[in-house]
């Protein structure tokens, strides 16, 4: 029998197989989550009062993220930055640290049960020990899963607008209102908004932020003081939970989101940013949302940007020393069970 007929060689080629999040472990029953990172989706769109589709980003980016690793036999599980020339979740991938969750059950309708599971899903994994990644969704699933958290913690919110809607009689969980509801919650310290730009945003709004006690950061003032000055906002080593609108981009680059902006950060700012912030803080969470398949070219530009953002960002995470002594100490208790 030639290699080639040999059936216990797989190339897994990014059209093969269940696209788990880069073809990680699933794990659905979270009472048996034993992980370091635990992925999950909210398909929630109800909040997108212009186009629905973002409900599938979760899929999309999910897909794309095969696109990642080696393939075949011999392949090392890493991801290699030839920039760099440093090989990224090697630990992570060859050890299944990484475990894909599947995603918060939807009721359509029903946002404040959506929200509900959301929370109760980040709440399961974090009680797992587990670094919970979220894929949305509208920017509006960005509150429950920050809601989830008991720590004390700082929000890091990257986006074109500045999501800070009033609540008018009910309508309150649209994704221009994630925001107004995260700010009250009792464990976050301070909230940060970066690269706010968007000429569709209400001055009203702005200012409200502003006045309740949040640093709103425009794409000028962004230039002026780079990524490194936006981290050093935080004290250094503070619980931190990162939100990336994939609309803080600029907008040339993300044809499938709906509420793309002119002058946004190109993607080196913001990979250079979560950098600085990994480096400088002590990021806990992490999201990213409002990419829109369905408005997307046809190779998948925006989702895969936003598999490529999500990877990178977990490559320069799992490289920083806190997060070495955290994997030395869950594969610690792991033995200690064993």
């Amino acid at each position: 029998m030639t290699e080639s007929e040999d059936t216990s060689v797989k190339l897994n080629f990014p059209f093969v197989g269940i696209p788990s999040f880069m073809r990680s472990q699933i794990c659905t029953d979270l009472d048996q989550l034993d992980a370091d990172i635990a992925v999950f989706g909210i398909p929630h769109d109800e909040g997108s009062p212009f186009l629905a589709g973002s409900r599938m980003g979760p899929r999309a980016i999910r897909e794309h993220s095969l696109r990642f690793g080696a393939r075949g036999p011999g392949g090392e599980k890493s991801i290699y930055d030839p920039e760099t020339r440093n090989q990224y979740l090697s630990e992570e991938l060859s050890q299944g640290l990484i475990a894909d969750v599947g995603d918060v059950d939807v009721w359509p309708t029903e946002v404040r049960t959506t929200f509900k599971n959301a929370t109760d899903m980040t709440r399961k994994i974090l009680g797992k020990g587990a670094f919970p990644l979220m894929l949305g969704g509208d920017h509006g699933v960005t509150y429950p899963v920050v809601r989830g958290f008991n720590e004390p913690l700082h929000v890091m919110h990257f986006d074109a607008h500045i999501d800070y809607a009033p609540f008018i009689h009910d309508l309150q969980f649209t994704n221009a209102h994630p925001f107004t509801h995260i700010t009250p919650l009792s464990h976050v310290e301070s909230l940060t908004q970066i690269g706010i730009r968007s000429l569709r945003s209400a001055q009203s709004q702005i200012h409200r932020s502003m006045d309740d006690g949040n640093r709103v950061i425009t794409m000028g003032e962004f230039r002026d003081i780079g990524g490194k000055g936006v981290a050093e906002i935080l004290p250094k080593d503070a619980a931190c939970y990162i939100s990336v609108d994939i609309d803080v981009l600029d907008i040339s680059l993300v044809p499938g989101c709906v509420s793309g902006e002119p002058n946004g950060m190109s993607y080196a700012e913001l990979r250079d940013t979560l950098a600085a912030l990994t480096t400088h803080a002590n990021v806990i969470g992490f999201d990213l949302v409002e990419v829109n398949p369905q408005l997307d070219v046809g190779t998948g530009t925006t989702s895969y940007l936003a598999a490529h953002t999500v990877i990178e960002f977990l490559g320069l995470l799992c490289s920083q020393p806190r997060w070495a002594e955290r994997r030395a100490k869950r594969a610690k208790h792991r033995a200690e069970r064993t």
